[in-house]
C-alpha cells in the first residue's frame, strides 16, 4: 500500500469518526443535571417539611426523607422509569442517594429470573460494591492520616 492510499484511508477513517461522534452541549447538560438533581432536593425538601408540620424530631423528618426518596428510587427502577430519567438528567439524578439506590434496585430487578442466591444475592452489589469498597477505603485512609496529624 503506498504512502498516499494510505492517507486517504486516514482521512476518510477520521472522517467517519467525526460523523459517528455524538456532539453534547456541555452547558446544557449541566442544566439538565442541576435542574434534575435540584428537582430530587425539592421534593426531599418537601417531604422534609410535611414531617416537620406533623411535629416530628427532626432526626425522625430526616430520616423519612431518606426512605421515602430511596422508595421512590425504587419504585421508579421498577417500572423502569429511572433510566429515562437518568439518561436525561445525568449526574443529577445519579449523585444522590436516589442513584445509589437505583443501583442497587436494578441489578436485583435484572437478575431476579436466576434466582434468590445466584441471581439477586450474588449480583445485587455490581454496581453499588465499588462505591461502597472505595467509600470505606477513602474515609479509612484519610481517619488514618487525621489521626497521625492529630499526633504529631
Amino acid at each position: 500500500m503506498d504512502k498516499i492510499t494510505k492517507m486517504k484511508q486516514e482521512k476518510e477513517y477520521e472522517a467517519y469518526v467525526k460523523e459517528k461522534t455524538p456532539v453534547h452541549n456541555v452547558y446544557f447538560n449541566m442544566l439538565k443535571a442541576f435542574a434534575t438533581g435540584g428537582s430530587i432536593c425539592l421534593i426531599g425538601q418537601i417531604i422534609f417539611q410535611v414531617c416537620q408540620s406533623l411535629h416530628l424530631p427532626k432526626d425522625v423528618c430526616s430520616a423519612w426523607t431518606s426512605l421515602l426518596l430511596i422508595l421512590l428510587s425504587v419504585i421508579l427502577t421498577g417500572v423502569n422509569l429511572y433510566p429515562t430519567l437518568a439518561k436525561w438528567g445525568g449526574a443529577g439524578v445519579l449523585v444522590p442517594i436516589t442513584g445509589f439506590a437505583n443501583s442497587v434496585a436494578a441489578p436485583a430487578i435484572e437478575y431476579k429470573k436466576e434466582g434468590q442466591v445466584f441471581g439477586i444475592g450474588c449480583k445485587i452489589f455490581t454496581i453499588a460494591g465499588p462505591v461502597i469498597l472505595y467509600g470505606i477505603f477513602t474515609s479509612w485512609a484519610l481517619g488514618l492520616i487525621y489521626w497521625i496529624f492529630l499526633l504529631l
